[in-house]
């Protein structure tokens, strides 16, 4: 099969290339997915488990990327739920190879079933940003109907779900982001918007969750906002500031089954659209991990022919 690999990490994306692979084996509770589109998180070169297995082993040369939208191709010994030729979408195990290539290895427990009328490249942008929106979100901040939170990074791949999501769950919306930024985030539901640029931050007042997914100084300076009781909840890193009475946490997405069915009953009925901000082939995929490739919203890697 035809995948990207990741040989060097000092080199970087310049050690990304298109190469022939083995075709993965389905372990127990496996699935091969025969994959249609993937996603990516531009940060995981960095990510130790890119490189390393589970035991501190080096595992090059790798396969990255980590969201898959696709058909299952092969069933594992003792993988119960799903059937050949089933159109599913979800997360790759993160020491494992990932799913920019023609074929990836998942655990049947990290994928759900994707209606026939939802795109593949919709789907594959779907899985990250969108169980981080939600875990952040409802098991993280325990967002109720009525409460009000701030999104930092409202436009990205993460923040444009978070407001959607917190939106129909009958909260008050703040984004936040640069001011293009302004006409999309208020087209995804949020109430208001903050150029983080121009408007003083603070002008925002007290708020019920943050959800962050920028770090530093907005990260820092997002503690003083948050309401007693309430939750500053981010994926960017651990946060240095602790609102006073309230929690502060930061925490890396988990594969959830349940959770991505969820997702996917609002994306299949219209409720939910992660922004797709550009489409490329597999060949292409080493230059879309360059910052200056990037464009609003979600890169997604077109794999396989639709089905």
């Amino acid at each position: 099969m035809k995948a990207i690999v990741a040989r060097d990490r000092a080199a970087g994306i310049g050690g990304l290339s298109l190469v022939e692979m083995p075709c993965p084996h389905a372990a127990e509770n496996d699935v091969i997915v025969r994959v249609h589109a993937a996603g990516f998180t531009p940060g995981e070169l960095d990510w130790p488990a890119t490189w390393t297995d589970r035991a501190g082993h080096d595992r090059t040369p790798s396969i990255p990327g980590h969201e898959v939208s696709g058909v299952v191709a092969e069933l594992g010994y003792g993988t119960t739920g799903l059937t050949l030729d089933q159109r599913v979408f979800g997360i790759t195990d993160w020491a494992r190879n990932g799913s920019l290539a023609e074929y990836v290895a998942v655990e049947a427990r990290n994928l759900a079933p994707l209606s026939a009328h939802v795109d593949h490249t919709v789907a594959a942008a779907l899985p990250i940003s969108g169980l981080s929106a939600w875990q952040g979100l409802f098991e993280h901040a325990h967002l109720v109907t009525g409460q009000t939170v701030l999104v930092h990074g409202a436009a990205g791949a993460v923040g444009c779900i978070a407001v959607q999501l917190a939106r129909e769950a009958g909260a008050r919306v703040i984004g936040s982001g640069r001011a293009d930024h302004r006409d999309t985030v208020l087209g995804l539901g949020a109430d208001s918007f903050v150029d983080l640029r121009e408007d003083h931050l603070e002008d925002v007042g007290k708020v019920d969750v943050v959800f962050d997914v920028i770090g530093g100084e907005i990260l820092r300076r997002s503690a003083a906002l948050v309401r007693p009781g309430g939750a500053l909840i981010t994926i960017a890193e651990p946060p240095q500031v602790q609102p006073e009475n309230g929690r502060a946490i930061f925490f890396v997405v988990e594969p959830d089954r349940a959770g991505l069915i969820a997702l996917e009953h609002r994306l299949r009925d219209g409720r939910l659209r992660p922004i797709v901000g550009s489409v490329c082939s597999l060949a292409e995929a080493p230059s879309a991990f360059d910052p200056a490739h990037r464009t609003r919203g979600k890169t997604v890697i077109a794999i396989a022919d639709a089905d």
